[in-house]
C-alpha cells in the first residue's frame, strides 16, 4: 500500500514511519462487509472559514485529478485504497487536526453520509463534525474518574466583617481624634497664655508621671511577652503569684500616704490581692494542664521569625496614642464639664487599645491556624493587612463585647455561690448564669480564631466555635482554661508596678496628684500589657478550636484526648465551683 508522492511530500516524517502501522491497525479493528476509505487530502487552505461535511463518491475516478469534496476545487490526487471490488464507499475530505496530524479518519458504517451541497460563498462559523455510528464506535475506551473530595471551606474570603461596627469604630476615632486635638491645643493655649499656679503645677508635676509609666509599661509588656515565650512552665506560676505580691504591695504603699482619696484606692487594691490570692490558690490543680498546653501551643511560633513584629506595631502606636491623650487630660481640666470629657477619653481609649490587642490577636491567629489547618507557612505581613482591613469590624465588635460578657459571666459565677444560703437568691444566680451562658454562646474570645482563617463574621464565628467544642466534648476543658486570666493578671501586675513607681515619685513632689496619677497609671500599664499578651493568648486559642476542627492532625499530641479521658472516667474532674459548707449556713 502506497502513498502519491505529493502526499509524501506533505506529511511529517514522523507520520510516514508510523503509516503502514495506523492502517493495519485500522483495517483489524473494522468489523462488517463495508469498510472505509482513508484519503490523504492535498495542501491546506490557510484563509477557509468554513467546512462543509459530508459527500458520496459512486465510483472510483482513474487517471484524473479528484475534485475537492468541499467547494469543487482542484487538489492532489489521492490514493484509493479498496477493500473489494463489489463494495461501496464512502469518502469524507481528512482534514489535519493539529500540525502532528495531518490526517483526519472518519469510520463509516452502514448507515450512508448524506452528500453536502456546495455554496458559492463562504460561511462565517464551524458547524460541528458527524458522530460516528454507534457501530463504528470503539468496543472500549477505560476512563478514569476523579474520586470526589470533602471541598473545604475557603481561607482566603473577600469581604468585611461587621461593616456596622467597622463604621461606628471609625466614626470614634475621628472623634476622638478630633477631640484629643482640641484638648491638646487648650492645654499649650493654657500654658502659652497667662500661666495659673493650677496649670504649672499640672505641667511640672503631673506630665512627666504619667510619661513615664507608659514608658515603663511598654518595657514591662515586652518582657512579660519574652519570658512566657521563654520560660512558660514557671511564668504561669510566676504571674499567679506575682499579681497578687504586686497589688497587695501597692494598696498598702497608697494606704500609707494616709490621704482619703490614695486610702480609697489602696483598700480597692488590697481587695482585689486578696481575692486574687484565693483564685490563684483556687486554680493550682489546673496549672499543671495549662502550662502543658501553653508550651505546646508555642513550638509554631518559632517557625515565624516576624510573628511578634504585628505586636510591636501595635505596641508603638499604643505609646504614641497615649501620649497624646495624657497630654489631652491635661486640656480637659481647662474646658468645661471635666469629668464628662475624662470619662469620655477612658472609654476611648479602652475601646482603642482592646482593639489593638485584637488586631495583634488576629493576625497571630491567622498564621498559626493556617498552619495547623492546611500546614501552611503565610506571610505574616499579608495577615497583619488584613487583620487591619477586612477583619476589623469583628474585632471593633469583640472588643466592645467580649470583655462584658466575660465580667458579666464572672459576676454571675460569683454569685452561684450562693447555693444554700437562700433559696430564692440562688435561683435568682442560677436564673442570670443561664442568662449569660447562653449570651456567651452568641460571643466569645474564641471565635477569633474562625474569624481569622475563614472571615466569618462575629456572632457566627462564635455559634461555629462553640459547636465544634460541643461536638468533640471540650466544653469542661475551654472552660476551665486559665489562659485568658493569665494574660488578664499580667496586666494586673504591670498597672502595679507602675503605681508603686508614680506613687512614690508623686507623693515626694505633689502629693494632692497621687490618687489621680496612680489610677493613670495602673490603667496604661495595664492596656499595654494586655496588647503585648495577645500573642501567646492567639496560639492557645488556636490550638484548641483546630483541634477541635481536626483532631486527627499529626500536629496535635495525646494532651487534650488523655485530658477528655481522665475527665470523662472522673479520676481528674476539673474544678467545681466552690460552694459554701452547709455545716456553716446553718
Amino acid at each position: 500500500m502506497g502513498i502519491s508522492e505529493p502526499v509524501r511530500n506533505s506529511m511529517p516524517a514522523k507520520f510516514l514511519k508510523l503509516s503502514p502501522n495506523l492502517f493495519n491497525y485500522w483495517f483489524c479493528w473494522l468489523k462488517g462487509p463495508k469498510f472505509s476509505v482513508l484519503q490523504i487530502t492535498g495542501e491546506e487552505r490557510e484563509n477557509e472559514k468554513a467546512e462543509e461535511w459530508g459527500g458520496e463518491i459512486g465510483q472510483e475516478r482513474q487517471n484524473t485529478g479528484a475534485k475537492d469534496v468541499e467547494k469543487g476545487e482542484i487538489g492532489n490526487r489521492p490514493k484509493m485504497i479498496e477493500a473489494s471490488p463489489h463494495t461501496d464507499f464512502h469518502a469524507s475530505m481528512l482534514r489535519s487536526l493539529n500540525p502532528t496530524n495531518p490526517l483526519r479518519i472518519v469510520i463509516n458504517g452502514s448507515s450512508s453520509v448524506p452528500a453536502a451541497t456546495p455554496t458559492s460563498a463562504p460561511l462565517h462559523h464551524h458547524p460541528p463534525p458527524p458522530q460516528p455510528s454507534p457501530s463504528s464506535q470503539p468496543r472500549f475506551i477505560p476512563t478514569t474518574t476523579p474520586t470526589p473530595q470533602a471541598q473545604l471551606q475557603s481561607l482566603n474570603s473577600r469581604g468585611y466583617t461587621d461593616k456596622f461596627f467597622l463604621f461606628l469604630f471609625a466614626l470614634q476615632v475621628v472623634i476622638a481624634i478630633g477631640l484629643v486635638g482640641f484638648l491638646v491645643y487648650k492645654a499649650i493655649e493654657g500654658f502659652g497664655g497667662e500661666f495659673k499656679r493650677r496649670e504649672k503645677d499640672i505641667l511640672k508635676h503631673y506630665l512627666p508621671q504619667v510619661e513615664a509609666a507608659s514608658l515603663l509599661s511598654i518595657i514591662l509588656a515586652v518582657l512579660w511577652q519574652k519570658a512566657v515565650r521563654v520560660w512558660p512552665k514557671f511564668m504561669v506560676h510566676f504571674i499567679l503569684w506575682s499579681s497578687f505580691a504586686t497589688s497587695l504591695s501597692a494598696g498598702i504603699l497608697l494606704i500609707c500616704f494616709q490621704k482619703p482619696t490614695t486610702d480609697v484606692c489602696g483598700v480597692a487594691l488590697i481587695a482585689f490581692a486578696i481575692g486574687n490570692g484565693l483564685y490563684s490558690c483556687w486554680v493550682t490543680q489546673r496549672t499543671k494542664f495549662c502550662t502543658k498546653i501553653l508550651m505546646k501551643s508555642l513550638e509554631p511560633v518559632s517557625k515565624f521569625p516576624d510573628l511578634n513584629h504585628p505586636t510591636y506595631y501595635m505596641l508603638g502606636a499604643g505609646f504614641l496614642w497615649m501620649s497624646l491623650w495624657i497630654v489631652a487630660v491635661i486640656g480637659a481640666l481647662n474646658f468645661y464639664f471635666p469629668p464628662l470629657i475624662l470619662i469620655a477619653l477612658v472609654l476611648s481609649l479602652a475601646w482603642t487599645a482592646e482593639v489593638m490587642r485584637n488586631v495583634a490577636n488576629l493576625t497571630v491567629s491567622r498564621v498559626i491556624a493556617l498552619y495547623y489547618l492546611r500546614g501552611m507557612q503565610s506571610s505574616t505581613q499579608f495577615c497583619f493587612q488584613r487583620a487591619l482591613t477586612r477583619n476589623l469590624g469583628s474585632a471593633c465588635l469583640g472588643s466592645l463585647f467580649v470583655p462584658a460578657i466575660e465580667a458579666l459571666r464572672i459576676v454571675a459565677r460569683g454569685l452561684n455561690l450562693l447555693e444554700g444560703e437562700d433559696e430564692f437568691l440562688f435561683s435568682c444566680a442560677h436564673c442570670c448564669l443561664r442568662i449569660v451562658e447562653s449570651i456567651f454562646r452568641y460571643g466569645n474570645g474564641w471565635a477569633y480564631v474562625q474569624i481569622a482563617a475563614y472571615g466569618k463574621n462575629f456572632v457566627k464565628a462564635s455559634q461555629d466555635t462553640w459547636k465544634q467544642f460541643e461536638k468533640q466534648e471540650m466544653e469542661a476543658i475551654v472552660d476551665s482554661d486559665i489562659t485568658s486570666a493569665v494574660c488578664f493578671l499580667s496586666g494586673v501586675c504591670s498597672g502595679s508596678i507602675c503605681v508603686i513607681m508614680v506613687a512614690a515619685w508623686t507623693h515626694s513632689v505633689h502629693q494632692s496628684f497621687t490618687a489621680t496619677i496612680s489610677l493613670l497609671a495602673a490603667f496604661v500599664g495595664y492596656l499595654m500589657t494586655r496588647i503585648a499578651m495577645a500573642l501567646p493568648h492567639a496560639c492557645v486559642s488556636c490550638y484548641y478550636v483546630c483541634y477541635a476542627e481536626n483532631p486527627e492532625n499529626r500536629l496535635f499530641d495525646k494532651t487534650i484526648p488523655d485530658r477528655l479521658s481522665l475527665i470523662k472516667s472522673g479520676r481528674d474532674a476539673v474544678a467545681p465551683t466552690p460552694r459554701v459548707p452547709r455545716r456553716f449556713t446553718r
